[in-house]
């Protein structure tokens, strides 16, 4: 779309949104909190996240520390929790009063770089400094900041999946945690449990409908062409659904859709895996969080206490080690920020560069967060916290392999993933077969998931 076009476009739709809110400006000055007491020559840095709760605090912290080791910027985060924070943004723009740093995790850069939303950092920093912080980072991490070749967003939070199991059913079966699709074929086939009516009451493992980005890399999918589109008819990704199309078929259409089903009437967001209605289940990060509450419970129960491993997304022959899906947080600085400069100033001291690597370990571990930077994951307090949550290693060590895949950085990135989604949707449901809903999904995508000049 022409940029004028969708300025005026974005102008008018502001302006009908702006009706019975306050002047856009009042968005600056919004706050969830009280605003800290501040060097009186500090230039005020408004800072936007999405984070609640436990992490929330994480924030507040990181913050303070911030705002107590220099006196040139003082940090106010605002909490802007919820959908729609791109809208929020716009209106923010348009009223001419945007925030100096914005956190965001939605695969909207490639939008953002081209509607001139954003601001590339090599405008706020030296060619030197800015290959410096480059090379401070994991690649996986520059990955999710780079479009075109120039860095617009600065990674400080990588989310990586693995494959979390059930050590103590992998070990009464005589099994190991599988390295291989044969392997983990097997194993999910030896736990799977049913009822005497055939009802399934435990399956060993069951491919989620919608990552097959994850299983496609695994199995070798480029997913781009030489000219830099977007291809999911590639071979082996077209091999990852017809390999996740098989679980569908053992075990039945209507067994998988029912028990896909009743895991949503699980209580809160409980992990499949606790409720023991998995061996094996693909997941983030985060959920070692949920097994360490898991297993403190049951030990305060004066219960057994599970056991649960986890080992790097199993591949066929041909396909990649140690791959997946990639994504993660990071900051944006809008295009009319204010105080640029003083966002960039914390966004490098949050991920530990410039002298820093001591408090981002802390953080990383307060959070349980995985670093975007080896000098960070290396620091000894981050390698307590690991030694304390040794799942964590697992994840940390995917954090530099050379195939972890995010969605690419480009125009229409969200639709391109609804799109990968809805295949293998398709698939599970068995609405379509594997081919077809590859062919299906490029034709959604075009023109849009192509790579920007």
């Amino acid at each position: 779309m022409d940029k004028e076009r969708w300025l005026r476009g974005l102008r008018w739709t502001a302006a009908l949104l702006l009706i019975g809110f306050p002047f856009a400006a009042a968005w600056r000055w919004r706050t969830d909190g009280p605003v800290r007491p501040r060097a009186a020559t500090a230039e005020e840095v408004v800072f936007w996240h999405f984070w609640g709760g436990a992490d929330a605090a994480v924030v507040e912290q990181v913050v303070a520390q911030f705002n107590a080791s220099q006196t040139d910027y003082h940090v106010r985060a605002v909490a802007m929790p919820g959908n729609n924070l791109d809208l929020k943004l716009f209106l923010a723009v348009t009223g001419g009063s945007p925030p100096d740093l914005i956190n965001q995790d939605d695969p909207i850069l490639g939008d953002w770089v081209a509607r001139d939303a954003v601001l590339p950092l090599d405008r706020l920093a030296s060619a030197e400094e800015i290959a410096a912080l480059q090379a401070f980072l994991y690649p996986t991490a520059r990955a999710l900041g780079t479009v075109g070749g120039r860095p617009y967003a600065l990674c400080n939070g990588l989310d990586l999946r693995a494959l979390y199991y059930n050590a103590d059913l992998l070990e009464a079966a005589g099994l190991s945690p599988p390295e291989t699709i044969e392997q983990l074929d097997t194993m999910a086939e030896a736990l799977t449990a049913t009822a005497a009516n055939g009802e399934l009451t435990r399956v060993g493992f069951l491919p989620d409908a919608r990552r097959w980005w994850a299983w496609g890399t695994a199995f070798g999918a480029d997913w781009e062409t030489a000219d830099g589109s977007v291809q999911l008819t590639d071979p082996p990704a077209v091999a990852a659904l017809r390999w996740m199309d098989g679980y569908r078929q053992r075990l039945g259409t209507s067994n998988v859709l029912a028990f896909r089903q009743a895991d949503q009437s699980l209580p809160g967001k409980t992990f499949p895996l606790l409720a023991g209605r998995y061996a094996a289940v693909m997941d983030g990060q985060w959920r070692v969080r949920d097994i360490a509450a898991h297993q403190r419970e049951a030990r305060q129960r004066g219960e057994p206490v599970p056991r649960f491993g986890v080992c790097p997304l199993p591949y066929p022959p041909g396909g990649r080690p140690r791959a997946g899906w990639l994504n993660g947080n990071f900051f944006l600085i809008p295009r009319g920020a204010a105080e640029p400069a003083g966002a960039l100033a914390f966004a490098r001291f949050w991920v530990g560069f410039g002298g820093h690597v001591g408090e981002a370990a802390r953080t990383c571990a307060a959070g349980g967060w995985i670093p975007v930077a080896p000098a960070v994951a290396e620091h000894p307090d981050y390698q307590r916290y690991l030694d304390e949550h040794p799942l964590m290693r697992v994840f940390v060590g995917l954090a530099g392999s050379p195939h972890q895949r995010p969605y690419p950085l480009v125009p229409g990135a969200a639709r391109l993933k609804r799109a990968v989604e809805g295949a293998g949707a398709a698939v599970m449901s068995g609405q379509a077969t594997p081919r077809e809903a590859a062919e299906a999904a490029q034709r959604q995508i075009a023109p849009d998931a192509t790579t920007l000049p």
